[in-house]
């Protein structure tokens, strides 16, 4: 693959809509083509059309979309990338069991990635944790996260994917949530039994990771053959 992907930003006027943009720039193997939001997106990209999220059809030719909108905004790019048969990369949360039965239907016909979180190093700490799991059969398995004091959502939706692993293991994961100050995000998986514990922990510092983490799938997702995939399966 040594053509540039070319991106669809579906969200574009959001935070992470906005970093997506900014980091694709820097790079040579991707180039954002459009940029759809409900509101004017701010600074384009040298190149990329602006449209809103209400003409999608308007798009120009793309090869991937990322997705980091709102539910009500969910369901016209999934079509989208459906009748063109292109994958679709999305981080928005919050989605309806209908909305997830779609996005499996689609995934019969195109590409599909969907993650509550897109940092890479978040997708490895998942496959550690449930050979960890399987390892440590019977030990007590707890995951702690802290997150910043407007999040108001717990347990994250990362430290339940973490906990879906850790059952998936045969762990039963207990939970618990820390609200403080400014913390990006922060997950420690803990099993412990009698006299020691092991420790698997990530740390978020910057927001980027999680835009540098959709875009690397993105690239990988290009040309994939339709099914389901998660960030741990296109990290190589």
């Amino acid at each position: 693959m040594n053509e540039s992907t070319r991106l669809l930003i579906h969200g574009a006027s959001g935070r992470m809509g906005q970093a997506l943009m900014r980091l694709a720039g820097e790079r040579d193997d991707l180039r954002v083509v459009a940029a759809a939001a409900r509101r004017a997106p701010g600074d384009l990209p040298a190149g990329a059309q602006s449209i809103t999220a209400a003409s999608l059809d308007a798009a120009p030719d793309f090869d991937v979309a990322i997705d980091f909108s709102l539910p009500e905004a969910f369901d016209p790019v999934l079509d989208l990338c459906v009748r063109r048969g292109v994958p679709l990369v999305s981080g928005t949360t919050g989605l309806s069991d209908a909305q997830r039965a779609a996005l499996d239907a689609a995934a019969k016909t195109i590409a599909v990635v969907w993650a509550a979180n897109f940092s890479l190093g978040v997708a490895v700490l998942g496959d550690l944790v449930e050979r960890a799991a399987r390892a440590l059969a019977h030990w007590d398995c707890d995951i702690v996260e802290s997150h910043h004091v407007h999040k108001k959502d717990a347990p994250s939706g990362t430290a339940l994917a973490l906990g879906a692993r850790a059952e998936a293991g045969g762990a039963t994961p207990r939970y618990a949530s820390l609200r403080a100050g400014d913390i990006v995000g922060e997950h420690t998986v803990q099993f412990a039994t009698a006299g020691e514990r092991v420790e698997l922990i990530h740390r978020a510092t910057n927001r980027d990771i999680f835009a540098r983490g959709a875009l690397h799938v993105a690239r990988r997702l290009h040309a994939r053959a339709p099914g389901a995939y998660r960030v741990a399966d296109l990290l190589d």
